[in-house]
C-alpha cells in the first residue's frame, strides 16, 4: 500500500506527502494538499506498476533526441543492414535539426515543422525531395521513438504517431506488352553480355526484385525441386520462388560454367571484383534502346510480372504472395487489369445459381 505522510510547510498549512515502494521498482514520490487525493494517486500508481502501465516523466528530460538517434544508430541498425546506410544518413538529419532537444519538448507540432521543411528541400542530387522520400525519413524517426518507448522507457508515447505523412502518388505500373517483350528479350539474347537474357527472364518470370536476383547464390538455388530460397529480401521474410521450365533450364545451362571462387549467381567478371555482383547496367540500357523502348526501369519487369500474372486470372492474394508482399495494399494497383477475369467468375457463379434465368431474365 501507499506510504502517506502527514507534514506542515513553513507556513503552517498541512501537505500529504505519498510514497509508492515495490520491491525492483524506483520510489515514486508525491505531495498533496488534501489526504483522499494522496491516496488515489498513490493507489492509481501502485496499479499502473504492477500492471506495466508506469512511466517516470522524469527519463524524457534527461535524454535528448540526439542521445536517442545515437543509441538507435548503434544498436538498432546494425540488425538492418538492407537499410543501414540510407537510414543512418536520414536520422542524422533528424539529429541536425532537433537532437539538443530533451524528448520531453518533442512535440508532434516540431516534428511536422521539420516534415515540412524536407518537404521544400532538395535531394543531394539538387532534384525536389518526393513525398515518398519524406514518409521514410518520418518512419525511421517513428521507430526510433517506438523502440524507445517499448523497450528504454525514455518516453511515455511516440509523438510521431500524430504528425501527417505526405501523401505519396499512386504507384507506377509500367509493364511491357507482348510486343515489347518480345523485343526486349531478343535483343538481350543478342547482348555482349552472356548473363543478360537469364536475368531479364528471372526477374520477368517470378517478379524477383533486382537486390534479390543478383544478391543470389547457389545455395539458394534448388535445381532439383525448381525452386529459389530468398533468405535476404525487403521485407525481412524468407519467401520460396518457384522456378517455370524455362528458366529452369536457363539456370541449369547456366550453372555449368559457374565459377568456383565465388558462391554469386551472377558474379562480376572481373577476377578482383568475383565476390561482388555483375554490373549489367550497360548492357541493359543498350538492349532497351536497341529493342525501342523507352520510359522502362528494371524494377518494371517486376510490375510486367505482376500486371501478367493479374491478366492470366491470378487473384490479389496470388500476386501478394508470390512478389512477397505483406499486405495487399500494394497489389491493388494490378485491380483493373484483372477486372475480365473477375467478371467472368461472377457470371460462372450466377450460371450455376440462377441457371438459365441468370440468361433469359425468365
Amino acid at each position: 500500500m501507499p506510504y502517506i505522510q502527514e507534514r506542515a510547510t513553513a507556513d503552517g498549512e498541512v501537505r500529504y506527502r505519498v510514497q509508492v515502494r515495490l520491491k525492483g521498482h524506483p520510489v515514486r514520490t508525491n505531495t498533496f494538499k488534501r489526504k483522499t487525493d494522496a491516496r488515489r494517486w498513490g493507489q492509481q500508481i501502485e496499479a499502473a506498476i504492477r500492471e506495466g502501465r508506469d512511466f517516470n516523466a522524469a527519463e524524457s528530460k534527461k535524454h535528448s533526441l540526439g542521445e536517442l538517434i545515437d543509441r538507435y544508430i548503434e544498436n538498432v541498425l546494425p540488425l538492418k543492414p538492407r537499410s543501414q546506410v540510407k537510414q543512418t544518413a536520414q536520422l542524422t538529419w533528424w539529429s541536425e535539426q532537433l537532437g539538443e532537444y530533451s524528448l520531453d519538448k518533442m512535440t508532434p507540432a516540431l516534428i511536422a515543422e521539420c516534415r515540412d521543411k524536407l518537404l521544400r528541400g532538395s535531394t543531394s542530387r539538387g532534384t525536389k525531395r518526393a513525398p515518398a522520400t519524406v514518409v521514410r525519413y518520418i518512419a525511421v524517426l517513428s521507430h526510433a521513438f517506438t523502440i524507445a518507448v517499448k523497450e528504454w522507457g525514455w518516453v511515455e508515447v511516440n509523438p510521431v504517431l500524430k504528425v501527417s505523412k505526405p501523401k505519396e502518388p499512386r504507384g507506377r505500373v509500367r509493364f511491357l506488352s507482348d510486343a515489347e517483350r518480345e523485343r526486349l528479350l531478343a535483343a538481350c539474347q543478342s547482348s555482349k553480355n552472356p548473363h543478360l537474357y537469364t536475368i531479364v527472364v528471372l526477374a520477368l518470370s517470378t517478379g524477383m526484385r533486382q537486390g534479390e536476383i543478383m544478391g543470389l547464390t547457389w545455395k539458394d538455388v534448388d535445381l532439383i525441386k525448381g525452386r529459389v530460397i530468398l533468405n535476404e529480401t525487403k521485407n525481412d521474410e524468407r519467401r520460396s520462388v518457384p522456378l517455370s521450365s524455362h528458366i529452369l533450364n536457363l539456370l541449369k545451362t547456366h550453372s555449368k560454367t559457374r565459377h568456383i571462387d565465388t558462391n554469386l549467381v551472377f558474379p562480376a567478371t572481373k577476377l578482383r571484383y568475383r565476390n561482388k555482383p555483375l554490373d549489367f547496367r550497360g548492357a541493359w540500357l543498350s538492349a532497351l534502346k536497341k529493342a525501342n523502348i523507352e520510359d522502362f526501369r528494371f524494377h518494371d519487369l517486376r510490375h510486367s510480372a505482376a500486371s501478367y500474372l493479374a491478366m492470366n486470372g491470378a487473384s490479389i492474394a496470388e500476386i501478394a504472395e508470390v512478389l512477397g508482399h505483406k499486405t495487399l495494399q500494394m497489389v491493388k494497383r494490378y485491380t483493373h487489369l484483372s477486372e475480365s477475369h473477375t467478371a467472368g467468375v461472377l457470371e460462372a457463379m450466377n450460371n450455376k445459381i440462377f441457371g438459365s434465368a441468370s440468361v433469359t431474365g425468365s
